[in-house]
């Protein structure tokens, strides 16, 4: 059996007249690695920020690890960068994590490992001053990571990085869930959650518009191409068949998206019944950001 990290069920936020989180649900199973997709303003910081204690819910229910624990126990098994890391900028990486350490009651062995993990070791003796902000970010991970989290937090955590960093950050947060902890990312960043994720929730003005898997996001919602002598009388044949869910012409091919996952074979069969012989058919997938734009825009 899969053991839930955290369970949140019918969350709700509001601010006065905004609804920030508007009855968000979402099971985080251990070892996956989620994305909470959606544009700025979502309800995505709002959703981490409950469910780390700082900041208060308006209605609904979260827990950790089943509910075997109160929270601020909890959390001390949650790795989570929601701000920008404050670290000393005079002391090195290797002074500012054995701060961390001390604080946290960790042992100080733990820095060197949780540096390397980060591609940092060789910086170890550097000042945090000197470090570019990619680097910055990638001794937030460090930090975050000294307590062995069963999760790891990480809000927007490639942002306002030039593209070497947002690689670097990437490979690192892959590297860190082959080794087994479980990772909740949120971001703005379609590519990002396509890239890193296994599984996402997309929020538009604090709801949910999708949660599941992204490979179930990109297979739900593919479309036929196809082609006939007569398109004009292929588009009405379509039209009536009961599972169709639209039909419209592009550039000279008919376009026709299904309401379930349908066969190209019955497909073909099913228009030759009806006298309708193909010279061209194609299935065609959406790709992660088609479909983000269309469930967006809706």
């Amino acid at each position: 059996m899969e053991s839930s990290i955290l369970s949140i069920k019918n969350l709700h936020k509001r601010y006065g007249k905004i609804h920030a989180v508007n009855n968000v649900s979402l099971e985080i199973q251990k070892g996956n690695v989620y994305g909470i997709l959606g544009p700025n303003g979502s309800g995505k910081s709002t959703t981490l920020g409950i469910v780390l204690n700082v900041v208060n819910k308006t209605s609904g229910e979260y827990n950790w690890f089943g509910g075997s624990m109160e929270t601020h126990e909890a959390l001390k098994k949650v790795g989570a960068i929601i701000e920008r890391p404050n670290f000393y900028p005079y002391m090195t990486a290797r002074e500012n994590l054995e701060l961390v350490c001390k604080i946290k009651n960790i042992d100080y062995s733990k820095v060197n490992e949780k540096l390397d993990v980060v591609g940092l070791i060789d910086r170890k003796d550097s000042k945090f001053k000197t470090f570019s902000l990619g680097m910055k970010q990638r001794l937030a991970i460090a930090s975050a990571l000294l307590n062995d989290p069963e999760i790891l937090i990480l809000d927007e955590p490639t942002n306002g990085l030039d593209p070497q960093g947002i690689h670097q950050i990437r490979d690192i947060i892959r590297l860190i869930a082959s080794q087994g902890t479980t990772i909740l990312l949120a971001s703005h960043l379609l590519d990002e959650v396509e890239k890193v994720c296994s599984h996402v929730l997309v929020l538009r003005f604090g709801q949910v518009l999708y949660c599941g898997t992204v490979d179930g996001m990109t297979n739900q919602n593919g479309f036929f191409e196809l082609q006939a002598e007569s398109n004009a009388q292929l588009m009405l044949i379509l039209k009536n068949h009961p599972e169709v869910d639209q039909v419209f012409e592009r550039e000279g091919k008919v376009i026709a998206h299904f309401r379930n996952k349908f066969d190209a074979w019955l497909l073909n069969r099913y228009l030759a019944e009806k006298g309708i012989y193909l010279n061209h058919l194609v299935f065609k997938k959406m790709s992660l950001e088609e479909q983000f734009l269309e469930l967006t825009n809706k």
